[in-house]
């Protein structure tokens, strides 16, 4: 077995290559994102046994960072909830053509 642990993020980003500024007030896509949770989950699909640790809300965003691994083939028992609990949050804009991305 694997043991992976870090934090996991929200990711919010404008859909295709729009800058923020552009896709507001509008949409963003949301995703989870983070290294550590990145590597569990490559291991994961590369059929690896691994096991993911954080700290997560006690809410339906912890749920939802749960499911998302678990259906990546991570196992997420010793992640665990906190009450009252904080996802952190971080934004990205693709890049395109000789713009860079920005995070």
């Amino acid at each position: 077995m694997i043991l992976c642990f870090g934090e996991i993020m929200l990711r919010l980003m404008p859909e295709g290559y729009l800058r923020i500024p552009q896709a507001l007030p509008g949409k963003l896509e949301a995703t989870f994102g983070g290294s550590e949770a990145n590597v569990a989950a490559s291991l994961a699909l590369f059929g690896q046994p691994v096991k993911y640790v954080t700290a997560l809300p006690n809410n339906a965003i912890g749920d939802a960072v749960k499911t998302q691994l678990r259906g990546l083939g991570v196992d997420t028992r010793a992640c665990i909830d906190s009450q009252p609990g904080r996802l952190g949050v971080y934004f990205v804009e693709a890049g395109a053509n000789q713009r860079s991305s920005q995070v």
